[in-house]
């Protein structure tokens, strides 16, 4: 007699599983790899694939002979995080940098915890972290490697344009004296620049592009990306409008950075982000909050990681308080 198991209802079925979820993440990540690699060259490709096949393969190794499990990387999330370290990674990184951030990733961040779905931290920004903390004049490095397609000697190849307006300040200059000084730093340069930044970060248009396509397939709901944008953009837009020589406008806090990379693919994590939409936006505007924080006062001039990964404690505690509403439960008004 076959053994029946029953649970409660409801009975949900859907085709999407976790490797289409990926799957649909690297496409949507596909614009700005494109993008890296026209100005970037090999360089890019070789850290992109350098990453997935090194996190592919530590997370194979780790399951088939230290966790004595069946290996899960057919369901593309290795991959993902992988390609995820790569792109938040300075262009000229060397290929060791990107290996040990992918062992990192894989090995502590995720495979510590239990595997997909049970890690508190998002891997990719752990391993980054992790290589920020540890080589911070690699992390800091951002010469422009040669390209097939453009002279790397018509780009930025200093300082990021965050670091480039803190280093400015700090020398006595205005904001709107240093955005004078660097042509590089323009609005339609950063969209799809050449200005100095991480491999992902190359340009805004390719990873709103990203995020488009994500809503679409409703891989993610905006709830996380559209709150952390609001806050950004409301609070700086504050300081902006009480001293416009010290603090940088909306619009070049949005698109600088990791601000969009960050909010659209590492902080809408399923396993790290909160589950109800209430719960979502709390932790949005606090990711915005603190990137705002250690951008204007912090030591570092970008502060994306490290606000979504203390979000990214809090999310149990989120969770905890603000549930999803339960299915079939009637919603009542007033």
């Amino acid at each position: 007699m076959r053994k029946l198991i029953v649970s409660p209802s409801p009975h949900i079925h859907s085709k999407d599983s976790t490797r289409s979820l990926m799957a649909d993440v690297l496409i949507a990540l596909s614009p700005a790899m494109l993008v890296s690699v026209f100005f970037y060259g090999l360089q890019a490709i070789q850290m992109v694939l350098v990453g997935a096949v090194t996190c592919v393969a530590v997370e194979w190794l780790i399951q088939k002979y230290l966790q004595k499990v069946k290996p899960t990387i057919n369901d593309l999330s290795a991959a993902v995080t992988g390609v995820l370290l790569a792109l938040n990674l300075p262009p000229n990184s060397p290929w060791w940098l990107t290996i040990v951030g992918s062992i990192v990733a894989i090995g502590v961040a995720k495979l510590t915890f239990g595997g997909l779905g049970h890690n508190i931290f998002n891997p990719a920004l752990v391993g980054r972290v992790f290589l920020l903390i540890s080589f911070p004049v690699l992390m800091t490095d951002w010469s422009i490697p040669a390209s097939w397609f453009i002279n790397s000697t018509d780009a930025v190849t200093g300082a990021t344009p965050l670091a480039a307006i803190n280093e400015g300040l700090a020398s006595g200059l205005s904001v709107k004296d240093i955005l004078a000084q660097n042509p590089g730093l323009s609005y339609s340069n950063i969209l799809f620049a050449r200005a100095g930044g991480s491999v992902g970060e190359i340009s805004g248009l390719a990873l709103m592009l990203g995020f488009i396509y994500l809503l679409v397939r409703r891989v993610i709901r905006p709830h996380i990306t559209i709150s952390i944008w609001l806050t950004i953009a409301v609070v700086t837009g504050i300081f902006w409008l009480i001293n416009p020589d010290v603090y940088t406008g909306p619009v070049f806090n949005l698109l600088t950075g990791g601000v969009l990379l960050g909010s659209i693919f590492m902080a809408t994590d399923y396993v790290t982000s909160p589950m109800a939409a209430k719960g979502q936006i709390i932790y949005g505007i606090g990711i915005g909050l603190i990137t705002v924080m250690i951008r204007y006062w912090g030591s570092y001039p970008e502060g994306v990681s490290f606000a979504i990964l203390i979000m990214n404690a809090f999310t149990p505690l989120i969770n905890k308080y603000i549930h999803p509403t339960r299915f079939g439960k009637e919603v009542r008004n007033g």
